[in-house]
């Protein structure tokens, strides 16, 4: 069971730092295409919203997975389920 919270938490933490390894990205290439848009002329259309957008919306979703409830799981919640496991398995 130990091995199994492990694994849990284990995926927990990698979630987290891939988010914000994630958010590192997005930021860098929001810079990069704003400052395409900057150098070819500054048009009246800020056409990097669409990919700033896109990386917002991969964002937001990788955010949930990382830092979404389902990831914080307390001491207690995980001595409920351990009993609730040993009553489900007669133990």
């Amino acid at each position: 069971m130990t091995d199994d919270i492990r694994d849990v938490a284990r995926k927990s933490l990698k979630a987290k730092t891939d988010f914000k390894i994630f958010f590192g990205v997005a930021i860098i290439v929001s810079l990069i295409v704003t400052g395409v848009w900057f150098l070819s002329g500054r048009s009246d259309y800020f056409w990097p919203i669409w990919p700033m957008l896109g990386l917002a919306i991969a964002l937001a979703f990788s955010g949930f997975n990382a830092y979404g409830p389902s990831s914080h799981i307390t001491e207690s919640a995980i001595d409920a389920e351990v009993e609730r496991l040993k009553r489900r398995n007669g133990e």
